[in-house]
């Protein structure tokens, strides 16, 4: 098969299924089938696919066309500069968490952690890159699904962190009985009633698990804000992604259970998107 052809072909077919950037979506599925990066794909440029990679870029395609995302298609995407596997058991890593990191690392940086938490860890994404950045930190990762766990250890292995990060399976803070001085949280937070009426991409094909935050999405913040002054070092710092909508319920949540609240920092589209609290 030609592979110019093929691209025109995927491309088209993405087009039809209303993907956003279909040509951008076809490339990137395409090298996954033939293993090329951006100038492996260039060189090849007007010569053929073998029949294998045909075979393996059709079908990829036509799992796109039905709105599987391409990270779970191709199984791994990148956050904070690192490579993550992902699975359809697992939240995709987006560009908007690295705003916890970020935060981490204006807060931190003079004071660098030495226990930090993940809670909620899926993919490891918060955890293992805050721990790529604090080299002297030790972290644990607690997630209620073992299948996102395990995805987590071996996002841990592959990045060479593994003897620094632990993962453990549990409900919240229920297992927990230390202290921790850096605790990160990309909770549930999709009201259920609107979680229907998400993309496909999203409803269909990430765990609702990690994406149901109860009727009105802030749940899950109402129990760990509560857990709060038995888990955070005194001085510490815990940073909560959120929902576009949210910030000002959660500040005023944070403040009612005696939270300090630092800042509400936005991502890179101006959203707000993290709350920096401590407790007194």
């Amino acid at each position: 098969m030609d592979l110019d052809a093929a691209l025109r072909d995927a491309t088209r077919r993405l087009t039809e299924a209303e993907i956003e950037g279909p040509n951008r979506e076809a490339r990137i599925l395409l090298m996954h089938a033939i293993g090329a990066d951006q100038t492996g794909l260039l060189r090849r440029r007007g010569g053929k696919l073998t029949e294998a990679e045909a075979g393996t870029f059709q079908a990829m395609v036509t799992r796109r066309a039905a709105r599987e995302p391409a990270a779970v298609i191709i199984g791994h995407r990148e956050f904070w500069s690192l490579d993550f596997l992902v699975t359809a058991d697992t939240l995709i890593p987006r560009p908007d968490s690295e705003t916890v990191i970020e935060a981490a690392l204006d807060y931190r940086r003079d004071r660098p952690p030495s226990r930090i938490l993940d809670l909620g860890t899926g993919t490891g994404c918060l955890l293992l890159s805050a721990l790529s950045e604090f080299q002297d930190a030790w972290g644990l990762g607690v997630d209620l699904s073992p299948p996102a766990a395990l995805v987590a250890e071996a996002n841990a292995r592959r990045l060479g962190l593994a003897d620094r990060a632990a993962i453990m399976v549990g409900r919240w803070t229920d297992a927990l009985a230390g202290r921790f001085d850096l605790i990160l949280s990309n909770p549930p937070y999709i009201p259920a009633g609107d979680i229907p009426g998400l993309m496909p991409e999203v409803e269909r094909f990430e765990p609702h698990l990690a994406l149901d935050g109860g009727p009105d999405g802030l749940d899950p913040y109402r129990r760990l804000f509560g857990d709060l002054p038995r888990i955070l070092l005194p001085g510490g710092l815990a940073l909560f992604e959120f929902g576009i909508g949210q910030a000002e319920a959660l500040v005023a949540l944070a403040e009612t259970l005696s939270l300090k609240v630092i800042d509400v920092r936005r991502d890179l589209a101006g959203q707000p998107r993290v709350l920096a609290v401590s407790h007194p």
